[in-house]
């Protein structure tokens, strides 16, 4: 048996924007995937809000992704069939809010996310940057107070990479949520307040996010 994750501690605080960095098999999606309840761990305790998860059932984990956890993909997931402003609607109506606030809400999340124009394209018609916009949206749709972004630039060219990053940053501060990416762009993980490097399943250093200063 392998060992994922070895001796991982940590604590991340409301409001916090953190990045784990690494090469690949080095246990960063694992990682998220615990703390998403989409792996369980065989050993170890994670607490989300003050609560422990040790004992939540798969109903139990459903509903907290539902409520308080948005999950941002490499690979999109978005719903193919559906247009960018269905898929947006989808974790609020399964939340089972009404018409009229699905429709306010998806409104408010094409404005933010710059998609107005693009409300009633399918993923087919958009382009890499494009439909990770509509799955940012989706993602802080039902107003998470987690963000799990999972390599979210790694399916586009660096310069949509960037402005999906300056993108995932300023939702993510103008709505207080906390935020872990994984990432293995050193240019993404640069939108983060701190960054944590992993190796071999385990935590090797953390760095802090250069802020300039500007005089005059």
């Amino acid at each position: 048996m392998v060992a994922a994750l070895r001796d991982v501690n940590l604590e991340i605080k409301p409001g916090e924007f953190c990045a784990f960095v690494g090469p690949s098999g080095c246990g960063k999606s694992t990682l998220l995937h615990l703390v998403a309840g989409l792996d369980l761990p065989t050993s170890g305790e994670i607490v989300l809000d003050g609560r422990s998860t040790q004992n939540l059932t798969s109903a139990e984990w459903t509903k907290i992704r539902r409520e308080t956890i948005g999950i941002v993909f490499q690979a999109f997931h978005l719903v193919h069939g559906l247009t960018a402003e269905e898929n947006i609607a989808l974790p609020l109506m399964l939340r089972g809010e009404n018409g009229r606030e699905i429709a306010k809400r998806v409104d408010e999340m094409l404005d933010r996310v710059g998609m107005k124009h693009r409300r009633r394209h399918r993923p087919a018609e958009l382009s890499g940057g494009e439909q990770q916009r509509i799955a940012i949206a989706r993602a802080l749709a039902h107003g998470p107070r987690l963000l799990l972004a999972d390599e979210p630039t790694g399916n586009i060219d660096s310069h949509q990479g960037a402005g999906i990053m300056a993108l995932i940053r300023e939702l993510a501060t103008s709505g207080g949520q906390t935020v872990l990416l994984v990432t293995h762009s050193v240019q993404a993980a640069q939108a983060a307040d701190y960054v944590w490097t992993m190796r071999d399943g385990q935590l090797v250093s953390r760095t802090e996010r250069m802020t300039e200063v500007v005089t005059s």
